[in-house]
């Protein structure tokens, strides 16, 4: 009897000690920190408008793009600070006098930014089209409304059709 009540203790104690142990502390803790810096995205929806003038656009000597038959582009940032979209005809030897070639859009600005409401020549130089001041975590469409003027000095091959001048604009997004 003895024997069995030590093989009772013994066993007693063993079963205490494997159940505090399994019931040891098993958790704690960890810090995940997210490094977020500013990122900006364009994309381009239209990626070309052919401008064809009629006799009306012939009269006023310039023929317009403009709403939904502009160039679209959607943009978005999740900088605090907002972004800047920037046109430019970066082309060597453009077709299209740079003087001649004008943008605008009528997009709203995003916060408190500012758009080119009024037909401005492109440059070689960046042109600021469009800006918000605060993140924009949507896609926002951006509408870049394209006239181009002294149409009638632009000559038309010998023979008759037509005669294509292109230009090629570059957008960029540049976070703020």
């Amino acid at each position: 009897m003895k024997r069995l009540s030590s093989f009772f203790a013994a066993s007693f104690t063993l079963v205490l000690l494997l159940a505090t142990t399994a019931q040891a502390a098993t958790s704690g803790t960890a810090t995940v920190t997210l490094a977020a810096s500013a990122n900006t995205m364009i994309q381009i929806l239209d990626a070309a408008v052919t401008l064809t003038p009629t006799t009306t656009d012939y009269s006023n000597d310039f023929v317009d793009a403009a709403g939904a038959s502009g160039l679209r582009v959607r943009v978005k940032t999740n900088s605090s600070g907002g972004l800047q979209l920037k046109v430019k005809c970066g082309d060597a030897s453009p077709q299209i006098a740079l003087s001649d070639l004008l943008v605008k859009t009528a997009t709203a600005p995003g916060g408190a930014g500012s758009s080119l409401t009024s037909y401005t020549p492109v440059s070689a130089a960046d042109v600021d089209l469009w800006t918000s001041t605060v993140s924009q975590h949507a896609w926002v469409t951006v509408t870049t409304d394209i006239r181009v003027q002294n149409i009638a000095s632009y000559d038309d091959a010998a023979g008759g059709g037509t005669t294509d001048y292109t230009n090629t604009l570059t957008y960029t997004v540049v976070a703020q």
